[in-house]
């Protein structure tokens, strides 16, 4: 088969053994997410657009394009978020399991004081609350607590929750001490998460700038602009819509490396 009859492999779900569990590499935007991000992005391809070539036509196509565009770039912030916030709940998730081994109780009672500590934290629809339903459930319908978090492990995406699953496993086959394994875990998570908090501090200022340097052009030709006079530059002729749209892309570019840059990961 030749590349051109090639077709881009689909991505499959990863469903949970039981039921009910989320594929966390997945987002699914409501209505609402679509109506905000193509908001937003509608309205920044009206401002530059217009700015840039001042004809209706091309604000009214850069709209449509860009706020299309937007939904996508809205969903990844979105799976981020979420996938951040997953991270989160982990590490109260880990806390309580540390409490609970401690007081001597076995694995199934462990994770089931910790499903009603963090129902009462995080509220029932919570995503770590669905799935310590799940691996509460799935234990109590004998399926292995390794297998329950290795398919939670997959389905998150998360490296840390990953390297627990596996941590977690060897340890029970082992016969390790699965409280000094959950701490050493919760330990890690928690300075990496204090590691990346610290450096989203320092490069705090440098997005700022970023985001400014972005902004400046905007404000040149509003400036220039306010000046009333007819000048060259501001006209749509061939070779100037061809520069301004070079000066588009270039400028896009470099916001995107810079963000790139700037999303430092532990």
């Amino acid at each position: 088969m030749s590349m051109f009859q090639k077709k881009k492999e689909k991505y499959e779900p990863i469903e949970s053994l039981i039921g009910g569990g989320a594929d966390y590499h997945i987002y699914k935007m409501s209505i609402q997410d679509r109506a905000i991000g193509g908001i937003i992005g509608g309205g920044i391809g009206a401002v530059v657009s217009w700015l840039f070539f001042q004809n209706g036509f091309v604000t009214a196509a850069a709209v449509i394009a860009v706020a299309v565009l937007a939904q996508g770039i809205y969903r990844e912030s979105k799976l981020k978020k979420r996938k951040k916030e997953l991270l989160l709940q982990f590490k109260d998730l880990l806390e309580s399991l540390t409490s609970s081994y401690a007081t001597g109780k076995n694995t199934l009672d462990s994770f089931k004081d910790a499903w009603n500590d963090l129902e009462q934290i995080y509220g029932d629809q919570a995503d770590i609350t669905t799935e310590l339903a799940i691996i509460v459930t799935g234990m109590e319908n004998n399926i292995n607590i390794e297998d329950l978090l290795t398919n939670f492990a997959k389905r998150s995406g998360l490296e840390d929750i990953a390297s627990f699953a596996d941590v977690f496993r060897v340890s029970l086959r082992q016969g390790a001490n699965i409280q000094d394994i959950i701490a050493s875990t919760r330990d890690i998570i928690n300075d990496k998460i204090e590691i990346e908090m610290e450096i989203q501090t320092i490069i705090a200022g440098n997005k700022n700038e970023l985001n400014i340097m972005m902004v400046m052009p905007l404000v040149i030709l509003v400036s220039l602009g306010g000046m009333g006079s007819d000048m060259t530059a501001a006209s749509n002729t061939l070779p100037n819509v061809v520069i301004k749209m070079i000066a588009l892309g270039m400028f896009y570019l470099a916001y995107h490396l810079g963000r790139k840059f700037t999303d430092i990961k532990v």
